[in-house]
């Protein structure tokens, strides 16, 4: 017999504020049309002042727990995936883990940006097939609205703000393809292409710091390793594209997730898309997409999953997963 991780609940949270790309006409040289046709996006959500990147974790959270009929006393770990924690430290996954009474048990933030949901999973499967944790709560969410310039037309319009969940839980599978849960994952990161994108500021400097990116060089390195870790992480898993029920891939720009699922030779009907919703929500796009494509029924049990992204490091990776 295997241990699997496997899925017991997924969930997310939107902030109240929805901003369609009308809204960046009053102030940059843009338009919708614009917008729409260079990244897919429609519009995006933006936190409440008030409104903090643990707030939103936590109210996705207990979505998840609710979903799957557990409590935080139920939890052993808690895994957030944010580039954009409250505070430099505390961690916001121990916010978290106070906000929902879960007083025993580790919680801990990874930042991977963009990719660190798909680490954070990642190290969830690590844990519980280690043996050391028998169920644990997977979060991504972020408050990129903070980080941006305003001015900057060329990435203030592509990110939004919000936050998904899954709980992963230890259930013995027979070690084939078959199983439900995590069966393979697949993690890179080559710190060489820093500079294409970043946040120009934080701990250390003397500003807050804006993120700065060069798309045209993201998008060429996107598509390739996004295809390259998807075919790794199946490879594993003793897989095939032709196995593949649904990708659910970072939630960037609908022209790098249209390249990525040309390479692998799928049609668009076999990916769950939000980014017109959603913008860019870096390391909550996939598990909120997760919770949207479950919620709408296209996601179901027993189906083949891919989840595959790249961000800031650059750092990317996948996982395959059956539901």
């Amino acid at each position: 017999m295997t241990i699997r991780a496997v899925v017991k609940g997924v969930g997310h949270y939107l902030p109240e504020r929805v901003v369609p790309n009308s809204h960046f006409e009053e102030t940059l040289d843009t338009s919708d049309e614009w917008i729409r046709s260079r990244s897919g996006i429609e519009r995006r959500h933006f936190a409440a002042e008030d409104e903090t990147t643990s707030m939103m974790a936590t109210r996705a959270a207990q979505a998840a727990l609710d979903a799957a009929g557990l409590t935080a006393a139920d939890l052993d770990t808690i895994i957030l995936a944010t580039s954009t924690a409250d505070l430099t430290f505390p961690s916001a996954a121990t916010m978290v883990q106070a906000n929902l009474g879960m007083t025993s048990g580790f919680a801990f933030d990874i930042q991977a940006v963009c990719a660190g949901f798909v680490f954070a999973l990642s190290n969830a499967n690590a844990l519980i097939v280690s043996g050391q944790a028998k169920r644990v709560l997977v979060i991504g969410a972020e408050t990129f609205s903070r980080i941006m310039d305003w001015s900057d037309r060329s990435t203030c319009v592509l990110f939004g703000d919000g936050a998904g969940a899954l709980i992963l839980e230890a259930q013995t599978g027979n070690g084939t393809s078959d199983d439900r849960g995590i069966l393979a994952t697949d993690l890179h990161s080559d710190g060489r292409h820093r500079d294409l994108l970043y946040v120009d500021g934080g701990v250390g400097s003397r500003t807050t710091g804006y993120l700065r990116m060069q798309g045209n060089q993201v998008f060429r390195h996107a598509v390739e390793k996004l295809a390259s870790t998807a075919r790794a992480s199946l490879a594993k898993a003793g897989l095939g594209a032709d196995d593949i029920d649904w990708i659910v891939p970072h939630q960037a720009n609908i022209r790098i997730i249209q390249g990525t699922a040309k390479k692998l030779g799928l049609s668009m009907d076999r990916v769950v898309v939000t980014v017109q919703d959603h913008g860019n929500t870096s390391a909550a796009s996939i598990p909120l997409a997760l919770s949207v494509g479950h919620a709408r029924g296209q996601i179901k049990p027993g189906d083949l999953i891919v989840t595959e992204a790249i961000g800031g490091g650059l750092a990317w990776g996948s996982v395959v997963l059956r539901w």
